[in-house]
């Protein structure tokens, strides 16, 4: 089976529930504490572009229970790291309040900053990344090109950004809103092979928009550090048992990837599904990728998991997913809880120390 990988990016907070600019303190603790090394990538806090966040990493594992339990030790180990720092970690995509965001001292952070203006200022947010093993980049761009009318679903059931600048904005994931002002992100139109892929990278950089290919910012590209396709799309999760519903649900599509190509919609309205999905998340309708048209999201949910059903069997993560899903509709994604939050009276401190909470839950 192929080996899955989690990358999660959290704020860092003060103990008040405050974003606090303290990440390369929090990365010079754990330099000091750092595992002992191994031959697999993985398992080490990275910087971010903001001071305000930390980016963890799973190493690939082959079964989701090996996962999820690394999921779970990553954000115990980095909450403990970030307390050496006085900070906690949050599960949150975008802070509620309103910041003043610093960018790390850094000489590429600087030249994006410095290009990209008030984007640049404006990008305090936190993404969930899902690495799935592939067998060469011709397999890869199969997938993502199978995973084009799939993304949406993935991001409703990770919607955890609810606000913005002291403001409730309506939206699920206001963290896709923010993300998708970069040139290059947002759903791609499919690019049929790997020659195809290089050749749309090589177009981008030639425009001199973007500094590099780290800048290629597509819902789901090839990684560049990797032999994986990188789905991007998602909110970092509150529960640490839902970022793992999204690496099972990817593995799933990617091995439903295979036989004859799949019908591919416009790239005008995956960019409308898209939207959809950020607005409503699981309170309202998404457009469903069989019928191109909308319908509640319990339904479209479905859909995707009957989609994968046979590959979710074969792999043995049935089960487990179809209770998960079952959770997350019942109890809702992010979004949702803090909005729940908030009606039993949180102002955006609290909401900010309840999620601390719920991110490291056990």
């Amino acid at each position: 089976m192929r080996t899955l990988g989690v990358e999660e990016e959290f704020l860092l907070v003060t103990p008040e529930g405050r974003p606090q600019p303290v990440a390369t303190t929090v990365l010079r603790h754990a330099s000091r504490v750092a595992p002992a090394p191994t031959d697999e990538p993985g398992g080490d806090l990275e910087k971010e572009f903001k001071q305000e966040q930390i980016e963890t990493s799973t190493p690939p594992r082959v079964e989701l229970a090996e996962l999820v339990a690394e999921i779970r030790a990553g954000r115990t180990r980095t909450d403990a790291v970030a307390r050496e720092a006085g900070a906690r970690i949050a599960a949150l995509a975008t802070a509620p309040q309103a910041v003043e965001s610093t960018v790390l001292p850094d000489r590429r952070a600087y030249a994006i900053r410095a290009e990209f203006g008030q984007t640049a200022r404006d990008q305090l947010t936190c993404g969930c990344h899902v690495h799935v093993s592939i067998a060469d980049e011709d397999e890869g761009v199969r997938i993502l090109d199978h995973l084009r009318p799939w993304n949406a679903v993935l991001l409703a059931l990770s919607g955890n950004s609810p606000s913005w600048l002291g403001t409730t904005t309506g939206y699920a994931s206001y963290r896709s809103q923010v993300w998708g002002r970069w040139p290059t992100a947002g759903p791609t139109a499919a690019f049929g092979d790997a020659a195809g892929y290089r050749a749309v990278i090589d177009e981008l950089l030639r425009t001199e928009t973007i500094l590099d290919d780290g800048m290629v910012y597509f819902d789901a590209r090839l990684s560049s550090r990797y032999p994986t396709v990188e789905v991007r799309v998602a909110d970092v999760c509150l529960d640490a048992d839902d970022a793992a519903l999204q690496a099972a649900l990817v593995r799933g599509i990617a091995e439903t990837a295979t036989g004859d190509p799949v019908s591919q919609p416009r790239t005008e309205v995956l960019r409308a599904a898209t939207w959809r999905a950020a607005r409503s998340g699981l309170t309202g309708n998404l457009v469903s990728p069989l019928s191109g048209t909308p319908l509640p999201a319990a339904e479209v949910v479905a859909q995707l998991v009957e989609h994968v059903r046979p590959a979710l069997a074969e792999a043995g993560d049935l089960e487990w997913v179809e209770r998960q899903v079952a959770t997350v509709l019942r109890r809702g994604n992010g979004a949702i809880q803090q909005l729940g939050w908030r009606a039993e009276g949180a102002d955006d401190d609290e909401v900010v120390r309840r999620a601390v909470d719920r991110t490291v839950a056990v």
